[in-house]
């Protein structure tokens, strides 16, 4: 097969409407940018929710970068065929090892940005692998479809398997770009205030504490009169209580770490 047109993937890919197209196009290009890339058969899914809000436009002053490489591009024979029955039988298809071995050594040029494959059995995604993601130069990552990825193609390429959670989805695509969306907003510059991320949930180990603003009364509710009362020691002692009460009682798994350290 003959290597794809440079110009069927990357921002070209991206046509779910002229939105997005025209912010990948008009984009600001910063050198030494944090840069995503997807491996994906539904590039026109992206740049979906991340090209809106304060990713879409840290995305448009170049902040970051988002290319998107067509599976289907790399597929064998005349109808580009990209999945195969599962070897030993069983229900599905199974994504092809040769087929998305080119599109990942097509994609995947630079050691350092790690490669991850979306799948239900990695392991869970967390704050902290956010904040790991962000601290590299970028992220390939892979948005796996039918029954899954041969698995020569993981062991092969040492790629790490990352999980949303306890449940199956049609596809990767939704997961990548939850990935793309946590880790992104971590990237310095993108949110305004960045003391933001010093006080929201899963920072510090717990869930975040309620909040509350304007109209201090609404349908006989109350905001708490330490958050209306300046005392600024008061308050960062109730938001740590209420904190540390919520993880107790809806996260016991986080408590349990939390109380360990």
């Amino acid at each position: 097969m003959s290597q794809p047109p440079s110009k069927s993937h990357g921002r070209m890919s991206i046509s779910a409407s002229a939105a997005p197209r025209d912010l990948m196009e008009d984009a600001t290009r910063i050198k030494g940018a944090w840069s995503a890339k997807v491996i994906t058969l539904l590039p026109e899914a992206f740049p979906g929710v991340l090209g809106a809000s304060l990713t879409g436009k840290a995305l448009k002053d170049g902040l970051w970068r988002l290319e998107t490489v067509d599976l289907r591009l790399f597929g064998d024979g005349k109808h580009r065929n990209v999945d195969d029955t599962p070897a030993g039988g069983g229900a599905g298809m199974v994504l092809r090892a040769d087929v998305m071995g080119k599109a990942i050594r097509h994609a995947h040029q630079n050691p350092h940005h790690p490669l991850v494959y979306l799948s239900p059995r990695g392991k869970p995604f967390d704050q902290a692998m956010a904040q790991r993601f962000a601290d590299e130069p970028g992220l390939t990552l892979i948005s796996g479809r039918f029954e899954g990825l041969d698995q020569r193609v993981i062991d092969h390429f040492g790629i790490e398997e990352v999980s949303l959670g306890d449940f199956v989805m049609t596809g990767g695509e939704i997961a990548a770009q939850a990935v793309l969306d946590a880790t992104v907003r971590l990237l310095p510059g993108v949110l305004g205030n960045a003391e933001s991320l010093t006080d929201e949930s899963f920072s510090n180990g717990l869930l975040e504490h309620p909040q509350f603003t304007r109209p201090s009364s609404w349908e006989g509710r109350e905001i708490p009169s330490v958050l209306m009362s300046g005392n600024h020691k008061e308050v960062a002692r109730w938001r740590i209580e209420e904190a540390e009460r919520l993880t107790q009682e809806r996260r016991p798994d986080l408590w349990k770490t939390h109380s360990d350290k």
